[in-house]
């Protein structure tokens, strides 16, 4: 069961952090660099255009880009050791991993780690306003968590108490509210980062259905 868990979370989750990586590349990645260049001060917001930098493309950055990949590889590979313990604890009490199934726990992966937090904290861009990191990185932390045993409890829970006590969990952080900066501030366009925002959540959707599905996949082959 243990080497099972170590190849089904290896395998899905390496797949997943590669293609995630390269859809962010490719959809993601320009409008971070496009943001650094009004962070570093190449761009000005309301700025006369005339005077600013006219062409945003950059040349392809391989030790940059290279180590993206790497590090996307890694993260989705410990969400896939999460996911496939769940998975491995649901199979032990028999319920059979379905690939609706699988992708049923990507999707509530992807709600707790990503949509659930970027409630309180959306994703950011160069240069935008922002709280200390310390205190976001604790509200993220307990929002993540609250919002997983919210999930579990509704999903599990027999009676209706469990339910009530999962609904509440997942609020309680919103309740309580994510850490704000004092001001508003920032010379990255709102626009800019309303459009990296959606980007990322939604190739953040796509990777979790598909690390989802890996990890059933995986968990189902007789061979592992």
């Amino acid at each position: 069961m243990f080497t099972k868990i170590i190849t089904t979370a290896l395998f899905a989750g390496f797949i997943t952090g590669v293609v995630s990586a390269i859809i962010q590349l490719v959809f993601l990645q320009p409008i971070l660099l496009h943001a650094e260049l009004y962070e570093i001060g190449s761009l000005t917001h309301f700025g006369d255009d005339s005077s600013q930098v006219a062409n945003h493309d950059m040349p392809f950055d391989f030790q940059r880009n290279g180590l993206s990949i790497l590090f996307s590889a890694l993260i989705y590979t410990g969400y896939a050791f999460i996911l496939v313990a769940l998975i491995a604890y649901v199979s032990s009490v028999g319920l059979v991993i379905t690939n609706a199934r699988a992708v049923l726990f990507g999707i509530c992966g992807f709600f707790t780690v990503h949509l659930a937090p970027s409630f309180g904290l959306p994703p950011e861009l160069p240069g935008a306003a922002a709280a200390e990191v310390i205190p976001r990185q604790i509200w993220w932390f307990f929002c993540v968590l609250a919002t997983g045993v919210g999930i579990w409890f509704i999903s599990f829970g027999k009676k209706l108490l469990y339910v009530i006590l999962g609904i509440s969990l997942i609020l309680i952080p919103h309740i309580i509210g994510a850490p704000t900066p004092e001001f508003f501030v920032g010379p990255t366009p709102p626009e800019l980062a309303s459009h990296f925002a959606a980007r990322a959540l939604a190739i953040g959707g796509m990777a979790w259905i598909l690390l989802g599905y890996l990890c059933g996949y995986f968990w189902r082959k007789e061979n592992f």
